[in-house]
């Protein structure tokens, strides 16, 4: 073990193996920071680079750009509105109402500090329990991932629990937009009206720039006289209070950082879907439930800390069993197989160096992230700096280049278009616009795994409730759903006497 440890740190350590992890680094908090491009389609850019690269150093560039990426959505979110990345979206709002109160920095500095302790943790957690989580892991068939699903889209009614039934009508506007086009179990065509171009599905990067970043630019047109503070505001020391609210907040840290891991070992899941968990989780057991939404750090903190554990928890079970928790290891996967590193039990036994090495870059690239964060941050504060009726135009044309280049298709830049008119006219009206998006990132999971499930059970609906996690899960989802008309029915027995 000792000599195996000595290669790896050999290998991790060598100036080229730092040299790609700083330029990854870089990299990765570019594509982060830009609206429209996600860390799946970072690394998905780094892949032919890896051709020319040793096995360490290529996984090394994947490991740290992605990092970076996660982190660095946060920064357009804060201080624009706009998440560069799914896996912000979540926290958004709450990030920006920060940014209105003079407290960009603090925002920030949650966002960064945390992701790099939830990324340490998921690390801890990948070293220490890898084979016996992926082996839960595999325990999850269609009926468990149906229940999570679930479990998932919940979480929108924990977002917006001062406003449930507005919340449900924008969730259901987003599994309706999920079921556009071929993507069904079926392959039928669904809601395309005879357009070749809907048959692929609505994209959910251009629907998601549309409803966050058009729609605060149809807001700045309509109203040109925007709040003085954000014009105004300024960015401090990102790290000062940092130590203070993690004292303030270690139960909400540990739990963001434990769902995270937990939600990034399970295959298919991911960073996204861990964010949303966890910041309704953070709202539903927070002592101050009324602050969040109106720029508060809480949820920030244990969503932050969910994120980049995640990162970690999704290697569990690519490389004991070769099964992509997420899509960005779907890509590494490859990688892996085209540097003769099968992942699998054999690695661990016939090159445990390798393996070794990864938990290294894992503890090397969130501890760089602190000092390259910062940097991000103090050049992307000057953005508030710049008059906002030269800023919004910009924004705009960002925001088309961003839509046009995922696809290179004039049809995502008409999607997103009518999302942040569609977006702009829901808040206008008291609708909040973030379960539209859980809706339109889970709809497709829902109905795969309900379809395959129904085929497995040959129709018994008695089938998802027979598997012991799968039961579990239902439970749960059945006793969140009934809790508000269970608690509703108790007051009412409560004050029925008085009256």
């Amino acid at each position: 073990m000792s000599t195996a440890l000595g290669q790896a740190f050999s290998m991790v350590f060598d100036p080229y193996t730092l040299l790609v992890m700083i330029a990854a680094s870089l990299y990765g908090l570019f594509v982060g920071a830009v609206p429209g491009l996600s860390a799946t389609m970072a690394v998905a850019l780094l892949v032919p680079v890896t051709f020319f690269m040793p096995p360490i150093p290529a996984i090394a560039a994947m490991v740290t750009a992605t990092a970076m990426a996660i982190f660095s959505g946060d920064i357009p979110g804060c201080l624009l509105r706009i998440p560069g990345t799914p896996a912000s979206a979540a926290y958004t709002d709450e990030a920006f109402a920060m940014t209105r109160k003079g407290q960009a920095e603090v925002a920030l500095g949650a966002g960064l500090v945390f992701s790099a302790v939830g990324g340490l943790f998921g690390t801890a957690v990948l070293i220490v329990a890898s084979p016996a989580l992926a082996d839960f892991a595999l325990n999850f068939s269609s009926f468990e991932y149906f229940w999570l699903v679930l479990l998932g889209l919940t979480c929108a009614v924990f977002i917006t629990s001062d406003r449930p039934l507005k919340g449900v009508v924008t969730l259901m506007l987003g599994l309706l937009v999920a079921c556009v086009g071929l993507g069904n179990p079926a392959g039928f065509p669904r809601f395309t009206f005879g357009n070749t171009e809907m048959t692929g599905g609505i994209g959910m990067i251009p629907m998601m720039i549309g409803m966050f970043a058009i729609s605060e630019v149809i807001r700045f047109a309509v109203d040109t006289s925007p709040p003085a503070e954000l014009m105004v505001s300024k960015v401090g020391s990102v790290l000062s209070g940092q130590w203070a609210l993690a004292k303030k907040y270690p139960v909400q840290i540990l739990r963001g950082s434990v769902l995270g891991t937990a939600v990034g070992a399970l295959p298919g899941a991911g960073a996204d879907i861990a964010a949303w968990m966890s910041y309704a989780m953070s709202k539903k057991f927070s002592k101050e439930p009324e602050k969040f939404g109106t720029g508060h750090v809480e949820g920030i903190v244990e969503s932050g800390s969910a994120n980049n554990s995640a990162l970690a928890g999704a290697w569990i079970p690519a490389l004991v069993f070769g099964i992509p928790g997420d899509s960005i290891t779907a890509i590494v996967i490859g990688v892996l197989y085209m540097k003769n590193l099968n992942p699998g039990p054999t690695l661990f036994t016939t090159n445990p160096q390798n393996i070794y090495a990864v938990f290294l870059l894992f503890i090397l690239a969130n501890l760089i992230m602190i000092p390259l964060g910062i940097l991000c941050i103090k050049v992307s504060k000057r953005i508030l700096r710049v008059p906002r009726n030269v800023l919004m135009p910009l924004i705009l044309i960002f925001c088309i280049v961003g839509a046009f280049a995922i696809n290179n298709s004039l049809f995502d830049v008409g999607v997103m278009l009518v999302a942040g008119i569609v977006a702009y006219l829901l808040e206008e009206n008291g609708f909040p616009i973030a379960p539209a998006i859980l809706g339109v990132v889970l709809g497709g999971m829902l109905e795969e795994n309900f379809i395959t499930s129904m085929i497995k059970s040959d129709g018994n609906l008695l089938a998802f409730f027979t598997r012991p996690i799968a039961g579990t899960l239902a439970v749960l989802s059945l006793l969140i759903w009934l809790f508000p008309l269970l608690r509703r029915w108790l007051r009412s027995r409560r004050l029925a006497p008085a009256a």
